[in-house]
């Protein structure tokens, strides 16, 4: 390794543990998020892809099906639905007019800040009984592993 931790040989039921844990949180996450939605004109498929759309910017159909794991004429409906909602619009690619890029539109952008702000405040409330201490573990834990698992991920798009 390169830095001066030593390598540790992670037992099988430590990973099961961790690995049903996440998967666990993931799915508290993932409901708690659609309680929060529920008081959003949007359906959780939309708030994903407004969730894309803000993190990475304009996107074609093409992209931001790549990133849903939809079929492109799936996302088509998504977003024409949205469209008609004024959650985002179709804008010609600056460079290449045959191309067309779905941007975020100011109704969309408020709406994934105030659902994004909303999870958060529930997750400060989940970590109101933890340390100072314990949160810092946390939080360079996950960003550990989270560096981690994306590397690994751009390895195996490079085969």
């Amino acid at each position: 390794m390169a830095n001066k931790e030593k390598a540790v040989e992670v037992e099988t039921a430590q990973v099961a543990a961790i690995e049903k844990s996440l998967r666990m949180i993931a799915d508290i996450v993932k409901q708690k998020g659609r309680e929060i939605l529920n008081e959003f004109p949007i359906t959780p498929p939309q708030f994903i892809a407004l969730q894309w759309l803000h993190e990475f910017g304009d996107m074609t159909i093409g992209e931001l099906s790549g990133k849903m794991h939809l079929a492109c004429s799936t996302t088509t409906d998504l977003i024409d639905r949205m469209e008609k909602n004024e959650l985002v619009e179709r804008v010609k690619d600056t460079n290449d007019r045959r191309v067309v890029r779905i941007h975020l539109l100011d109704k969309g952008k408020t709406i994934i800040k105030e659902v994004i702000q909303q999870r958060q405040l529930y997750l400060q409330d989940v970590l109101q009984g933890f340390t100072t201490e314990n949160v810092d573990f946390l939080e360079s834990s996950l960003n550990h592993l989270f560096d981690e698992m994306k590397r690994d991920a751009e390895t195996w798009k490079s085969f």
